[in-house]
Protein backbone atom coordinates (compact mmCIF):
# COMPACT_ATOMS: atom_id res chain seq x y z
CA UNK A 1 0.00 0.00 0.00
CA UNK A 2 1.37 3.47 -0.82
CA UNK A 3 2.82 5.29 2.18
CA UNK A 4 2.71 8.82 3.55
CA UNK A 5 6.34 9.85 4.06
CA UNK A 6 8.34 12.79 5.37
CA UNK A 7 11.88 13.77 4.35
CA UNK A 8 13.33 16.70 6.28
CA UNK A 9 16.71 18.17 7.19
CA UNK A 10 17.22 18.76 10.91
CA UNK A 11 19.91 20.22 13.16
CA UNK A 12 21.52 18.23 15.94
CA UNK A 13 19.44 20.20 18.44
CA UNK A 14 16.17 19.34 16.69
CA UNK A 15 15.31 22.36 14.55
CA UNK A 16 14.13 22.23 10.94
CA UNK A 17 13.90 26.00 10.38
CA UNK A 18 15.35 29.08 11.99
CA UNK A 19 13.59 32.06 13.51
CA UNK A 20 12.34 35.11 11.60
CA UNK A 21 11.22 33.56 8.31
CA UNK A 22 10.60 36.31 5.75
CA UNK A 23 10.82 37.03 1.99
CA UNK A 24 14.32 36.20 0.86
CA UNK A 25 14.98 34.16 4.03
CA UNK A 26 12.31 31.49 3.73
CA UNK A 27 14.11 29.02 6.01
CA UNK A 28 14.65 31.55 8.78
CA UNK A 29 17.92 32.88 10.14
CA UNK A 30 20.81 30.44 9.85
CA UNK A 31 18.81 27.48 8.59
CA UNK A 32 20.25 27.27 5.09
CA UNK A 33 23.14 25.43 6.78
CA UNK A 34 20.76 22.49 7.30
CA UNK A 35 20.66 21.96 3.54
CA UNK A 36 24.30 22.52 2.62
CA UNK A 37 24.65 18.76 2.12
CA UNK A 38 22.19 18.98 -0.80
CA UNK A 39 23.18 22.16 -2.63
CA UNK A 40 26.31 20.86 -4.44
CA UNK A 41 24.78 17.55 -5.53
CA UNK A 42 23.83 16.57 -9.04
CA UNK A 43 20.36 15.59 -7.81
CA UNK A 44 19.69 19.04 -6.36
CA UNK A 45 20.89 20.83 -9.47
CA UNK A 46 18.84 18.63 -11.78
CA UNK A 47 15.70 19.18 -9.69
CA UNK A 48 16.19 22.93 -10.09
CA UNK A 49 16.81 22.80 -13.82
CA UNK A 50 20.60 23.12 -13.64
CA UNK A 51 23.44 20.86 -14.77
CA UNK A 52 26.63 19.74 -13.10
CA UNK A 53 26.98 19.00 -9.42
CA UNK A 54 28.51 16.15 -7.48
CA UNK A 55 27.42 12.53 -7.90
CA UNK A 56 27.64 10.90 -4.47
CA UNK A 57 25.50 9.13 -1.88
CA UNK A 58 23.82 12.39 -0.89
CA UNK A 59 22.81 12.96 -4.50
CA UNK A 60 21.39 9.43 -4.65
CA UNK A 61 19.32 9.99 -1.50
CA UNK A 62 18.01 13.31 -2.81
CA UNK A 63 17.06 11.85 -6.18
CA UNK A 64 15.25 8.98 -4.45
CA UNK A 65 13.43 11.47 -2.21
CA UNK A 66 12.11 13.44 -5.20
CA UNK A 67 11.48 10.52 -7.58
CA UNK A 68 9.39 8.19 -5.41
CA UNK A 69 6.34 10.33 -4.48
CA UNK A 70 3.44 10.81 -6.86
CA UNK A 71 2.18 13.90 -5.00
CA UNK A 72 3.13 16.18 -2.12
CA UNK A 73 1.37 17.83 0.84
CA UNK A 74 2.83 20.90 2.50
CA UNK A 75 1.84 23.58 4.97
CA UNK A 76 1.16 27.22 4.33
CA UNK A 77 4.49 28.38 5.77
CA UNK A 78 6.39 25.84 3.66
CA UNK A 79 4.70 27.19 0.55
CA UNK A 80 5.37 30.82 1.29
CA UNK A 81 5.28 32.08 4.85
CA UNK A 82 2.63 33.76 6.99
CA UNK A 83 0.09 36.49 6.30
CA UNK A 84 -2.60 37.10 3.70
CA UNK A 85 -1.94 36.17 0.09
CA UNK A 86 -2.46 39.83 -0.89
CA UNK A 87 -0.57 41.35 2.04
CA UNK A 88 1.38 44.39 0.76
CA UNK A 89 4.57 43.00 2.32
CA UNK A 90 4.65 40.46 -0.52
CA UNK A 91 4.22 43.05 -3.29
CA UNK A 92 1.35 44.18 -5.52
CA UNK A 93 0.47 40.78 -7.02
CA UNK A 94 -0.80 37.83 -4.93
CA UNK A 95 2.17 36.08 -3.32
CA UNK A 96 3.27 32.99 -5.27
CA UNK A 97 5.49 31.42 -2.62
CA UNK A 98 9.17 30.67 -2.19
CA UNK A 99 9.58 28.29 -5.12
CA UNK A 100 10.12 30.48 -8.20
CA UNK A 101 8.92 29.84 -11.73
CA UNK A 102 10.03 26.20 -11.89
CA UNK A 103 9.59 24.48 -8.48
CA UNK A 104 11.50 21.22 -7.94
CA UNK A 105 8.39 19.09 -7.29
CA UNK A 106 7.19 18.44 -10.88
CA UNK A 107 4.06 16.77 -9.44
CA UNK A 108 0.82 17.91 -7.78
CA UNK A 109 1.32 19.74 -4.46
CA UNK A 110 -1.53 20.22 -1.98
CA UNK A 111 -1.06 23.18 0.37
CA UNK A 112 -2.85 23.23 3.73
CA UNK A 113 -4.18 26.71 4.46
CA UNK A 114 -7.11 28.67 5.87
CA UNK A 115 -7.07 31.02 2.85
CA UNK A 116 -9.04 29.99 -0.24
CA UNK A 117 -7.27 30.40 -3.54
CA UNK A 118 -7.42 29.07 -7.08
CA UNK A 119 -4.76 26.49 -8.05
CA UNK A 120 -1.40 27.98 -8.95
CA UNK A 121 0.54 26.57 -11.91
CA UNK A 122 4.32 27.06 -11.85
CA UNK A 123 6.29 25.17 -14.51
CA UNK A 124 5.01 21.59 -14.40
CA UNK A 125 4.03 21.86 -10.71
CA UNK A 126 0.47 22.70 -9.68
CA UNK A 127 -0.21 23.96 -6.15
CA UNK A 128 -3.76 23.22 -4.97
CA UNK A 129 -4.86 25.01 -1.80
CA UNK A 130 -6.83 22.88 0.66
CA UNK A 131 -8.91 24.56 3.37
CA UNK A 132 -10.79 21.60 4.89
CA UNK A 133 -8.07 19.83 6.85
CA UNK A 134 -5.28 17.30 6.76
CA UNK A 135 -7.46 14.29 5.90
CA UNK A 136 -8.88 16.06 2.85
CA UNK A 137 -5.40 17.11 1.67
CA UNK A 138 -4.14 13.53 2.03
CA UNK A 139 -7.19 12.10 0.23
CA UNK A 140 -6.70 14.49 -2.70
CA UNK A 141 -2.95 13.80 -2.81
CA UNK A 142 -3.50 10.04 -2.81
CA UNK A 143 -5.98 10.35 -5.65
CA UNK A 144 -3.41 12.33 -7.63
CA UNK A 145 -0.54 9.97 -6.75
CA UNK A 146 -2.28 6.77 -7.82
CA UNK A 147 -0.24 3.77 -6.66
CA UNK A 148 2.76 5.91 -5.62
CA UNK A 149 3.61 7.32 -2.20
CA UNK A 150 2.56 10.76 -0.98
CA UNK A 151 5.29 12.89 0.62
CA UNK A 152 4.93 15.67 3.16
CA UNK A 153 6.93 18.66 2.03
CA UNK A 154 6.90 20.16 5.55
CA UNK A 155 7.04 22.05 7.70
CA UNK A 156 7.14 20.92 11.31
CA UNK A 157 3.56 21.81 12.19
CA UNK A 158 2.16 19.76 9.32
CA UNK A 159 4.36 16.80 10.27
CA UNK A 160 3.15 17.07 13.86
CA UNK A 161 -0.51 17.09 12.77
CA UNK A 162 -0.11 13.95 10.65
CA UNK A 163 1.87 12.19 13.39
CA UNK A 164 -0.78 13.04 15.99
CA UNK A 165 -3.49 11.73 13.66
CA UNK A 166 -1.63 8.44 13.11
CA UNK A 167 -1.44 9.02 9.36
CA UNK A 168 2.32 9.28 8.80
CA UNK A 169 4.06 6.01 7.89
CA UNK A 170 7.73 6.87 7.43
CA UNK A 171 10.16 9.64 8.39
CA UNK A 172 13.62 10.21 6.93
CA UNK A 173 15.71 12.77 8.79
CA UNK A 174 18.77 14.28 7.13
CA UNK A 175 20.72 15.04 10.30
CA UNK A 176 23.10 17.93 9.68
CA UNK A 177 26.09 18.54 11.97
CA UNK A 178 24.75 21.99 12.85
CA UNK A 179 23.36 23.66 15.97
CA UNK A 180 20.76 26.39 15.44
CA UNK A 181 19.97 27.15 19.08
CA UNK A 182 16.43 28.31 18.32
CA UNK A 183 13.82 28.13 15.60
CA UNK A 184 11.14 25.60 14.63
CA UNK A 185 11.48 22.25 16.42
CA UNK A 186 10.29 19.18 14.53
CA UNK A 187 8.93 17.14 17.44
CA UNK A 188 7.88 19.89 19.85
CA UNK A 189 4.65 19.17 21.72
CA UNK A 190 4.25 15.54 20.61
CA UNK A 191 3.34 12.80 23.10
CA UNK A 192 6.51 10.73 23.65
CA UNK A 193 4.51 7.84 25.09
CA UNK A 194 2.24 7.51 22.07
CA UNK A 195 4.47 8.30 19.08
CA UNK A 196 7.36 5.91 18.55
CA UNK A 197 9.86 5.24 15.77
CA UNK A 198 11.83 2.24 14.55
CA UNK A 199 14.99 2.90 12.52
CA UNK A 200 15.07 1.00 9.24
CA UNK A 201 18.04 2.52 7.35
CA UNK A 202 21.06 4.70 8.06
CA UNK A 203 23.31 6.20 5.39
CA UNK A 204 26.38 8.22 6.34
CA UNK A 205 28.25 10.78 4.30
CA UNK A 206 30.90 13.38 5.17
CA UNK A 207 28.19 16.07 5.13
CA UNK A 208 25.10 14.53 6.74
CA UNK A 209 23.54 11.35 8.17
CA UNK A 210 20.33 10.10 6.54
CA UNK A 211 18.20 8.11 9.03
CA UNK A 212 14.94 6.48 7.94
CA UNK A 213 12.34 5.50 10.54
CA UNK A 214 9.10 3.57 10.43
CA UNK A 215 6.38 5.15 12.54
CA UNK A 216 5.28 2.43 14.99
CA UNK A 217 1.55 2.01 15.48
Amino acid sequence: MPKLTLDISMSLDGYVAGPNMRPGVGLGDGAERLHEWAFPTEGFREAHGDSGGTRNVDSDVLEEMLAVPGAFVMGRRMFGGEGRWDNPVWGDAPWEGWWGDDPPYHRPVFVLTHHEREPLHKGDTTFTFVTDGIESALEQARAAAGDRDVALGGGANVAQQYLEAGLLDEVQIHLAPVLLGRGVALFEGLDPDRIRFEPTRTIHSPAVTHIRYRVVR
